[in-house]
Parts: C-alpha cells; structure tokens; sequence
C-alpha cells in the first residue's frame, strides 16, 4: 500500500515521514528515532499531550475487555504504561508480554517497571510486529499503542497480530489520526509541526526527531482507511472511537 518503484528493478521504497526511503531503511531509520528519545520518552509525553495520553490510554484498557487470567501481547509497549496496568487486570494467573522492536525502548521500558514492582507475570521480548515470534491463537488480547504509523507493512503486522489471537480476541490500535474538523486541523498542524520540534530541542536536544513523529502521523492511514485495512486482514466487527476530536482514533476488532 504505502510502497512505490522508481523501475523495475529498484526496491521499492516507502514513507519516512515525509521523506521516501528504500523499505530495507526504515526500520533502521525510525529505530534511531526512538534510541534518541528514549531515555525521556514519558517525559515528552506528558508535555506534548498535556498528560492526555494518560487518558487516551485509560479508554483502551476499559475497551480492551482483560480480566484475570488472561494473556496480553503490548506491541510496541515501550516504557510500560499499558503493560502496567494489564499485568494488574491479569494477576497471578495470567501474563503480559511487552514487546518492542526497539532495545533502547524496551530497556527503559524493562528497568521502569522493575522499579515499580512489576515483573512476576509480565515478560518483554524484542519482537517485529511484522513478524511476531509467538504461536498461533495464543493471546486473548493484542494492543498497539503509538506504534502501527511506524510500522514499514503494516497489514503484514495486522495479519501477524490476528494470527497470534485466539478467536474472540480482540485486536486494539490506539493511534493519532485525522482530526474531525478544519479548525483542529488547522490548529493541530500549527502545534506539531512548531511546538513538538520545539519542544523536542529544549527536553531532549533532537528537534529533528519530533519533526519526524509529526510527520509520521500525518502519513498514517485515517480513520476509515485503517478500519478497511484491519477487516481486509481478517477481523470482525471493526469499529472505531475518535478522541479529542479526531487527534486520536482507538480502533477494536475481532478475531473470528
């Protein structure tokens, strides 16, 4: 969907931000990004979202339906929010698996949480969401918060994430999105493209990075697109919530 070819022979090539780079990049390229940011990844996001992330998140969790018991795969978990509070839902006899593509992430991650008294029934492994490295019809529940804009092929990782659901599971994809009126979009493109860059030079001396994270969310498919993409990959009863006015989209679906 996202790739495009010079020729015939050429590799095809995909979005980095704004910017076209061969798929083989990508991965490398956006891995660099979140080596750089994070060590004040929760910092920043609290900043730039105003501690609405806090919020948005919360949303995911009540729609995510885990109770005891449960296995929860985090993709893309990174410093532990979500994974936190599912390891709470899940207890003693259930488990939650953060993974990240990312080692830097998933080391803040890791060393966040053990801090916290979190380790009994979570467990983190470095994992591509494109090709995640756990059984079929093993996960009552996938979430992805933040991090499917990242991905290179993304219904390959929707159609990974389905695989390793069993029926009935639920699939949840939080992410930034298309806002539902022009004056918010108007005033969101004024925030990221001036505020976040800026912001991102003072906390973290990488302007550069958060330029990137503002791109990649206008690149992202919108809310209808990705709707389409994760029934074509396979899942039932997809819907979608809009949050603080179409900045961020909390999509459910169903394994069959």
């Amino acid at each position: 969907m996202n790739d495009q070819r010079k020729g015939s022979d050429a590799e095809p090539t995909t979005h980095f931000g704004y910017k076209n780079v061969p798929e083989s990049q990508k991965a490398e390229k956006v891995a660099e990004v979140f080596h750089s940011v994070a060590a004040k990844y929760d910092l920043m996001n609290d900043l730039l979202s105003g501690g609405m992330h806090r919020l948005w998140k919360r949303f995911a969790i009540e729609l995510s339906g885990v109770r005891t018991g449960n296995r929860v795969l985090d993709i893309a978990g990174g410093t532990g929010d979500l994974t936190r509070k599912f390891s709470n839902l899940v207890g003693p006899t259930g488990q939650v698996v953060l993974a990240d593509i990312n080692a830097s992430m998933l080391k803040v991650g890791r060393d966040r949480l053990l801090d916290l008294g979190v380790s009994g029934n979570v467990e983190f492994v470095q994992a591509d969401a494109e090709k995640l490295p756990f059984p079929d019809n093993h996960f009552d529940c996938v979430t992805i918060a933040f991090g499917l804009r990242n991905v290179t092929h993304k219904e390959d990782a929707l159609r990974s994430m389905l695989r390793v659901l069993k029926p009935g599971g639920r699939l949840l994809v939080l992410e930034f999105s298309k806002p539902t009126s022009k004056l918010m979009s108007k005033a969101y493109d004024a925030y990221s493209f001036a505020f976040m860059p800026l912001m991102g030079k003072l906390v973290t001396n990488d302007s550069e990075s958060y330029r990137y994270l503002a791109e990649s969310i206008r690149m992202h498919p919108n809310q209808e697109t990705l709707k389409s993409m994760m029934v074509e990959a396979g899942f039932d009863r997809v819907t979608y919530h809009n949050m603080t006015a179409g900045v961020v989209a909390l999509h459910r679906g169903i394994k069959p």
